[in-house]
């Protein structure tokens, strides 16, 4: 018995994707150029997590006033505040990054500024309570930066090993061009929105390959087992076959994902929020690259039939 929603699905379509490979080919050129250039000119806005900062967690009596909070923590210059909403509509976070001036660094700095929101909260708001200040330092941020982008490389390549054994080495060259182009282009987005980037930013990066990878893998297999079955077909006419027979279920898989952090994003809130709007970009970009990118570099590489034997 089959899904209803698969029964709208084409069975048998027969896109010339492969055809529009060289247009595809200059849009993921121009999408890779413009993300480093945006990379390299505006930067990432870095949250407390890579910049190092302070975290307070505040509750109100009655339901916060958000803006009000926000005009209190901005009048004391300590930097762009991020405040937001978690649990209830009574509980605020108020996230600082550290901005050195005045002689002051390190730990000075960080207390510096921790009694200085934490005065002006309580003076603003008498009923307000201070549940709890988080301090992330310099050092500790440096090294996050580090460790994520390690954690993003060590993904890609442990994915090449994968794919290099899975398949054979034209297959794994064609996935992590793939992944690799995912991965700009998504840094490239945040650089271009200016929306914050954190840990939970790179956790997404990370589930961003790993969902582009299973997409792309699902693609190759099809190709081998069509090498096989029509030996005498020309190869730019089997990879457009096989990407044509995987369609139905690269759609609605992606659909069904994409409905789901449609909704995180609309219900959800900081953290949370950039977590959803990453992954959509990534699901889409990540498709798109398993269709456009990683399946028409098998015709660069050259794939050989015989070693799909």
């Amino acid at each position: 018995m089959s899904l209803a929603l698969v029964k709208f699905m084409p069975s048998e379509t027969k896109v010339p994707f492969i055809k529009a490979r060289m247009v595809a080919l200059g849009l993921s050129v121009l999408f890779l150029l413009a993300s480093l250039f945006e990379f390299s000119t505006v930067g990432i806005n870095f949250g407390i997590d890579f910049r190092g900062g302070i975290q307070t967690e505040v509750q109100t009596e009655g339901p916060a006033d958000v803006e009000a909070i926000r005009t209190v923590v901005n009048g004391l210059d300590l930097g762009g505040a991020r405040i937001q909403q978690t649990g209830d509509d009574r509980e605020v976070l108020v996230a600082l990054p550290l901005q050195e001036g005045e002689g002051l660094e390190g730990e000075a700095l960080q207390n510096t500024a921790r009694v200085a929101l934490e005065a002006a909260l309580t003076e603003a708001f008498p009923d307000i309570e201070i549940r709890g200040t988080t301090v992330i330092g310099g050092s500790v941020s440096g090294e996050l930066v580090v460790k994520g982008a390690l954690a993003i490389a060590i993904a890609l390549v442990l994915m090449l090993i994968y794919i290099w054994f899975r398949f054979e080495w034209q297959y794994s060259v064609g996935a992590i061009a793939a992944l690799t182009h995912d991965v700009i282009v998504t840094v490239g987005l945040f650089s271009f929105t200016q929306m914050e980037f954190n840990l939970s930013t790179v956790a997404a990066i990370l589930t961003i390959v790993g969902y582009s990878m299973n997409d792309t893998v699902v693609v190759y297999d099809r190709i081998r087992e069509n090498l096989r079955k029509y030996k005498k077909e020309e190869l730019s006419s089997v990879l457009n076959r096989s990407i044509n027979d995987t369609l139905s279920r690269t759609i609605l898989t992606s659909v069904t994902t994409l409905v789901a952090l449609v909704a995180l994003y609309l219900i959800g809130s900081g953290d949370l929020k950039g977590f959803a709007f990453a992954m959509i970009w990534g699901v889409l970009i990540g498709t798109y690259s398993s269709v456009f990118v990683a399946a028409p570099l098998l015709l660069f590489t050259k794939v050989k039939r015989e070693s799909t034997d």
